[in-house]
């Protein structure tokens, strides 16, 4: 006797349209991930005594980095096969191609040049509040993969099996796969409630690199481990016993259980900017 059955998922990706213009559900997530982390950082940004334009600087900064970080390591992981040949689609994000991986190294050298060019801190003092809301906006991310139906995972006989009639490039599509999107999703907002636990009510952040560590772990942790019930996004991958996605996935985690390290075994520090500080700069 059968006691469930799969869920047939085939949503419209589009919302509505307007002539040329159309609304998607993954834009809709991006730009509700892009309030929410607005807010949540200016929140510790005040806290802390920040003067005002540090905020609007480091979002320019972290909204270039993202999207040519993560275009560009789409490009060189996954298709540089095709791209090397056709460089001219390289500027066409629109069609999709977008890599995690990339995005955070570009995030890095974004914030180690808002570093030194705006905060003259260090990096981890920045690290450490901008990837709780990253966390929260990674989770929004996964979503709007779901709607769009990408990024699916494996064929599976679990009772929550999705079955993904609108997927590209995937071979029986009518079978019922891991809902991979909506694991990473859940770890995703498991990591950002513990981070937001550990900032405002732990004062983690007199500890640089605490969060940023525990954060690397437990998003590119999760990714190592999801992966597994993930269909390989390119063909070159069959072959290998860790995917692109988790091999590079590997340093990150190394680097938090370093800072981790690091920041439990190092003095506390005071994150706040002082009065004085903020009073120079104001006056320039």
């Amino acid at each position: 006797m059968i006691l469930f059955s799969y869920i047939t998922w085939a949503p419209d990706p589009e919302i509505f349209s307007l002539g040329p213009l159309s609304i998607r559900y993954y834009g809709l997530f991006f730009a509700i991930a892009f309030i929410l982390s607005y807010y949540i950082a200016e929140r510790m940004f005040r806290r802390e005594n920040a003067p005002e334009d540090w905020m609007d600087k480091l979002f320019v900064y972290v909204i270039v980095a993202t999207i040519v970080g993560a275009r560009l390591g789409h490009v060189f992981f996954y298709g540089w096969d095709y791209y090397s040949q056709h460089s001219e689609d390289i500027l066409k994000i629109w069609e999709g191609g977008l890599a995690s991986h990339g995005g955070a190294i570009g995030i890095l050298i974004a914030i180690w040049l808002y570093s030194k060019k705006v905060t003259k801190r260090s990096m981890l003092w920045t690290l450490d509040k901008m990837v709780i809301p990253v966390a929260l906006a990674g989770m929004f991310i996964r979503l709007g993969n779901l709607m769009n139906s990408e990024i699916v995972g494996s064929v599976t006989t679990l009772p929550w099996g999705f079955i993904f009639l609108k997927a590209h490039g995937v071979e029986n599509p009518e079978l019922p796969r891991h809902p991979s999107q909506i694991y990473e999703a859940i770890c995703y907002l498991i990591t950002f409630v513990i981070l937001m636990y550990m900032y405002w009510r732990k004062n983690a952040g007199e500890r640089p690199g605490l969060i940023f560590g525990s954060f690397l772990i437990g998003i590119f942790g999760s990714r190592i481990l999801i992966e597994f019930l993930k269909e390989d996004q390119e063909a070159f991958e069959a072959a290998m016993a860790l995917n692109m996605g988790q091999i590079l996935s590997i340093p990150f985690v190394l680097l938090g259980i370093f800072l981790i390290y690091r920041a439990l075994t190092s003095p506390k520090v005071d994150v706040m900017i002082s009065q004085t500080r903020r009073e120079k700069r104001n006056k320039k």
